[in-house]
């Protein structure tokens, strides 16, 4: 199946309209004619199914045959993530961690930060891409790149396991035990600090709101593989 996405669709939609690019590969790649089946999310739940009615290199156009509303993943995992120095590694863990299924995604900057910019555009059409790629219907939220302490400070009150990933010594609770002592739906948080990991303030602000120290394993993890290593303990024990 080939998922095509259409954020203004709603369940009272009967049409949808394609852009350029879209309909290029409806016509040229996919090699769609009139009459042929397509499907559509709106990244909010619902698929679309859809028979082509007019198809043209520079536009085509689909009437909504059936709406369906898909139910959301068992669990809401933010994660908050440091970019990393090479945009290619974050980029890999926006893809892979869209794959695995994730509500919510903040870059932070931190003191140890070594990206200090990011191209929200570009980190939001690879979001976009891997929610279609793995046939998924609801679109992660991508958070603007936001200051450590300015994020911390708004999720003291927040009613969600919250948890944050360090390399400094101290005890600190495995992450598939944190997770695993909620029966029900539940929300996770989790922190993944830059490559020169958390400041020690940072670590100290991070407790203050809340956020248990937890370990991902005994070996030492960049930042985009400590990521997706806790994309997949949540997609694993509670998807």
């Amino acid at each position: 199946m080939q998922l095509f996405f259409q954020p203004d669709l709603d369940s009272n939609s009967t049409s949808v309209g394609f852009d350029k690019d879209e309909s290029r590969h409806i016509t040229r790649v996919l090699r769609k004619s009139t009459g042929d089946v397509i499907h559509i999310t709106n990244g909010k739940g619902l698929l679309f199914t859809g028979e082509l009615g007019v198809v043209e290199p520079k536009h085509c156009e689909a009437y909504i045959t059936k709406v369906e509303k898909l139910p959301a993943l068992p669990y809401r995992l933010h994660m908050a993530v440091a970019p990393t120095k090479s945009n290619d590694r974050f980029e890999w863990f926006l893809e892979k961690a869209t794959e695995l299924g994730i509500s919510t995604i903040t870059p932070l900057l931190c003191d140890h930060s070594e990206r200090k910019q990011i191209n929200w555009e570009r980190y939001n059409k690879i979001v976009v891409s891997a929610m279609k790629q793995s046939l998924q219907t609801f679109l992660p939220e991508l958070n603007e790149l936001t200051a450590f302490k300015d994020f911390i400070s708004k999720q003291a009150n927040l009613k969600a396991v919250k948890a944050i990933a360090h390399c400094e010594d101290g005890a600190k609770e495995p992450l598939k035990d944190l997770v695993s002592k909620e029966q029900q739906q539940i929300d996770v948080l989790i922190l993944i600090g830059p490559e020169g990991d958390f400041s020690p303030e940072e670590i100290a602000f991070a407790a203050e709101a809340g956020f248990v120290p937890v370990s991902l394993g005994t070996q030492r993890l960049r930042t985009e593989t400590a990521a997706i290593a806790a994309c997949h303990t949540l997609a694993l024990l509670r998807g």
